[in-house]
């Protein structure tokens, strides 16, 4: 069944439908939401807080559209309420949990899991932090256009319809960020 299809049958009160569009979406907006907040269990909420809007507001659904894009639409905005409500929130330091009595540091030694890892796996891995880190830093308005279409494949049209932008405005956009990453990554990579 089509996601129409199956979005008709869960109106109808048919469950197994409802989690069948899970199913197929779940990953996917999961992995949307992770590259946009940087915070993999906040992700897994926020996935889940999308799915439930999709249920609770189903009547709302015009089946003129695409419900991927609909459903990347509502991941999007709830992606982006949860970046500006971190930027809201006050960052208050935690007293140090490797400290003595009197305040002082401790140095702590972590005990050796006798794991050493290969220079290449190593540098792999770093690179691939690197390049995470550098597109989270990216500006929300440039990271969610070089998500969904770097790494969510989407094209310029289902980008339009998420954002609520013009495709010239997408294209525009998507470059930019591309330009921006690589003025961060030029040192690193």
């Amino acid at each position: 069944m089509d996601d129409h299809s199956l979005l008709a049958a869960t109106r109808e009160g048919d469950e197994a439908a409802f989690q069948e569009i899970v199913r197929r979406y779940r990953n996917q907006i999961t992995n949307y939401v992770y590259r946009m907040i940087d915070d993999y269990d906040r992700a897994v909420d926020i996935a889940q807080e999308t799915f439930v809007r999709v249920y609770m507001n189903m009547e709302r659904y015009q089946a003129t559209y695409s419900f991927s894009t609909y459903i990347y639409r509502i991941a999007h905005n709830l992606a982006i309420t949860e970046l500006r409500q971190r930027k809201r929130r006050r960052l208050i330091p935690l007293p140090t949990f490797f400290s003595d009595k009197d305040s002082e540091e401790v140095e702590v030694d972590l005990p050796d899991q006798g794991q050493v890892l290969a220079d290449e796996a190593i540098i792999a891995d770093e690179r691939r932090q690197a390049v995470t880190t550098a597109i989270a830093s990216l500006p929300e308005k440039y990271r969610a256009a070089l998500v969904l279409c770097d790494l969510e494949e989407k094209s310029y049209e289902e980008i339009s319809e998420v954002l609520g932008l013009p495709t010239g405005t997408v294209k525009s956009r998507i470059n930019r960020a591309r330009n921006l990453l690589k003025e961060k990554l030029r040192d690193i990579l």
